[in-house]
């Protein structure tokens, strides 16, 4: 079997910039995967082009060799951009090589350490009272595990960080008595506060004992999580916005944080993905990988998670076939219908987990032909301020 194509398809559906591409072959059998790095779709798919060159002719079963190739085939490596083009054709590569088998992703990862998948669902970016509502909603609805983020002021998008920390406490405090002691909370600070403010925010939070609070500061100085590391005693999870296992070195060197979050879709894919997890697993850290995106990057995540042993909680930012609390999704159903439309399979969730499908590769297939209805169009900054008209990490 010999690789033939390698095509991108970015598109706009309900309002949502994807980039998914497919690997097809002189068999007939083609793989999908999935791009992440939004707002900057279009650099992923001109790399994703590319990257063709260096792969027709190319055996597909070949994961490993062509990862390295791709990756090494330029003097200027690594990148959020490159990387996301090459988690792209990296999951598409073990889609098709599990269809080639006949066999479910999670089996050429070494077969299930577990027969579901612990999903957390988000509540929004939305006002104290909404998120008290949607707690209990979402609870009621069979999820186990729910998120909000820190942030003050929702409609304006200003942060002040004292008054957010103050926000999110009270938030926190309401949140939980709402749910009870059984459900987990996770906090995702989202990059927006000073190491300060974010022990500060940590320690506030200890009583009400999140499941983990996550990018608890920016990402640039690894290192400077040990300011938060040794004053907070609560969970840290981090790494969604890391490319490459390189880029976790430090933290998990140095212990610092308790769940690594790559993103599969920007971080180097499946294939760079259980290399990490090997390497946490040694440091007692557990996986809970960052899918903020669609249905693939959803597949690729639960054969992941259920193959590695290390694994905590698995982020479900909309549950398959109906529109959940989703603070990106601004059309809800009718995005969810469009969806529908182009990709179909994927996992099943019920009872707040998610269980990968059985079907050969990923379980997940792209219609041509409805993708073609969904043209991309660009998007505009995501853009969060402080009061005195700076900027902040949204």
């Amino acid at each position: 079997m010999k690789i033939t194509a390698v095509k991108p398809f970015p598109l706009n559906i309900g309002g949502r910039r994807q980039v998914y591409v497919k690997v097809y072959t002189d068999e007939g059998i083609s793989g999908l995967g999935e791009a992440g790095l939004w707002p900057g779709e279009m650099p992923v798919v001109e790399a994703i082009r590319a990257a063709e060159r260096a792969l027709v002719g190319e055996d597909p079963s070949r994961l490993d060799h062509l990862w390295q190739k791709l990756f090494r085939g330029s003097f200027w490596r690594g990148g959020p951009v490159y990387g996301a083009a090459i988690s792209a054709i990296d999951i598409a590569l073990w889609d098709l090589q599990g269809k080639a088998l006949g066999v479910p992703v999670y089996k050429l990862l070494g077969g299930k350490s577990r027969d579901k998948v612990l999903t957390y669902g988000h509540l929004g970016d939305v006002d104290h009272d909404t998120l008290v509502r949607r707690a209990k909603e979402m609870v009621a609805a069979g999820w186990k595990a729910i998120r909000f983020a820190v942030l003050e002021d929702v409609p304006s998008r200003i942060l002040e960080p004292g008054l957010a920390v103050r926000q999110c406490v009270k938030n926190m405090a309401a949140v939980r008595e709402a749910v009870g002691d059984d459900i987990d909370i996770c906090i995702d600070f989202h990059l927006r506060l000073s190491p300060a403010y974010a022990v500060e925010l940590g320690r506030a939070l200890e009583p009400f004992r999140p499941y983990f609070i996550e990018d608890p500061i920016r990402f640039e100085n690894p290192a400077s999580y040990r300011q938060v590391r040794d004053h907070v005693h609560v969970p840290i999870a981090t790494g969604e916005h890391l490319t490459g296992k390189w880029a976790f070195a430090g933290l998990i060197e140095n212990d610092l944080i308790n769940y690594a979050r790559p993103d599969l879709c920007v971080f180097g894919g499946l294939t760079e993905a259980r290399k990490l997890a090997g390497w946490c697993e040694a440091h007692y850290i557990d996986m809970a990988p960052h899918n903020p995106l669609g249905p693939v990057s959803s597949a690729a995540c639960v054969h992941l998670c259920t193959a590695v042993p290390n694994f905590g909680v698995l982020e479900c930012t909309w549950r398959p076939g109906e529109h959940a609390y989703n603070p990106y999704d601004r059309q809800g159903q009718a995005y969810q219908r469009m969806l529908s439309e182009v990709i179909s399979g994927g996992p099943g969730w019920e009872d707040g987990y998610y269980v990968a499908s059985e079907a050969p590769g990923l379980g997940v297939e792209l219609n041509e032909e409805a993708a073609a209805r969904y043209p991309y169009e660009p998007s505009d900054l995501i853009l969060l301020w402080r009061k005195d008209g700076s900027l902040t990490d949204w």
